[in-house]
């Protein structure tokens, strides 16, 4: 706990140091509240879609944000695009599989970036993320709420091993792993699920601390999550009420620092069996 507190604290400071570039191809309901969650850190955003310009414009970013929100069939091909220049350059692409499982376009659109490029970072709700398991990966561990018990903790691990990429699911308690470790996060409020947009945000800090990880993806996935949570934790006590929250939310992501962090962080590490 005390290590995360201190890693988490220096990842910040990297954030607010260098200004990572990140580039989000992110849904058209979030885009605006994306990237202010991302200059509120100390990162910088862009958002690009266009499949001309996707390539040339990762090249340039530190990190790559794919998110299916409202995802259209000449998305892919960009994504895709996107995807594969990350690889190229070295940079960590965080995949966002919003509505995975709701209908068939959403989950084969997840395949086929996957299938096409390496995915550092799978993020989403417990739902989203089990629906893009094998077979039995989704039988076992899920409960009815689609939250995590400890063999959907499992679960989430086989599934990491299985996708070599970091699986990190929002919950109650959040769960980030890649197979052999996982972190689990308790900061977090439940009003976060009553603002649009703030799920998607967290993908992008996600990518604002890989950007900045020096290769640990793992523990910055889990400072992220830590923070974020923590951010949330701290404007609750401003405001009850989403829209007055939110505003409370984004200053804190902005003031927050290494005070808060050491006062507040709620993350613990174990190793898979």
């Amino acid at each position: 706990m005390e290590e995360m507190k201190s890693y988490a604290s220096m990842m910040l400071a990297r954030i607010r140091q260098k200004a990572p570039l990140i580039h989000n191809i992110t849904n058209l309901v979030v885009m605006n509240s994306s990237a202010n969650i991302l200059l509120a850190v100390g990162a910088s955003p862009v958002m690009a879609h266009c499949r001309a310009e996707v390539a040339e414009m990762t090249a340039m970013a530190g990190a790559l944000v794919l998110n299916i929100g409202t995802l259209q069939e000449d998305w892919v091909a960009s994504m895709i695009a996107a995807g594969q220049k990350a690889n190229a350059v070295g940079i960590p692409v965080i995949l966002d599989p919003v509505g995975a499982g709701a209908t068939a376009l959403r989950s084969e659109a997840v395949r086929q970036i996957m299938g096409a490029c390496a995915v550092t970072v799978l993020r989403g709700n417990a739902s989203e993320i089990f629906s893009l398991g094998s077979a039995d990966i989704k039988t076992k561990g899920v409960d009815s709420s689609m939250g995590l018990t400890e063999a959907g903790v499992d679960a989430a691990m086989r599934m990491a091993r299985e996708k070599h990429c970091i699986v990190a699911i929002s919950g109650e308690e959040d769960c980030i792993g890649d197979g052999r470790s996982v972190y689990r996060v308790g900061n977090g409020q439940p009003l976060m699920t009553k603002v649009t947009g703030i799920g998607c945000g967290l993908s992008a800090v996600v990518a604002a601390f890989c950007a900045v990880a020096d290769g640990d993806f793992l523990r910055a996935t889990a400072a992220a999550f830590g923070f974020y949570g923590l951010c949330a934790d701290l404007a609750i006590a401003e405001s009850d009420k989403p829209g007055s929250f939110f505003v409370a939310f984004l200053d804190r992501l902005y003031s927050v620092g290494p005070e808060e962090i050491q006062k507040g962080l709620k993350i613990r590490c174990s190793e898979v069996a």
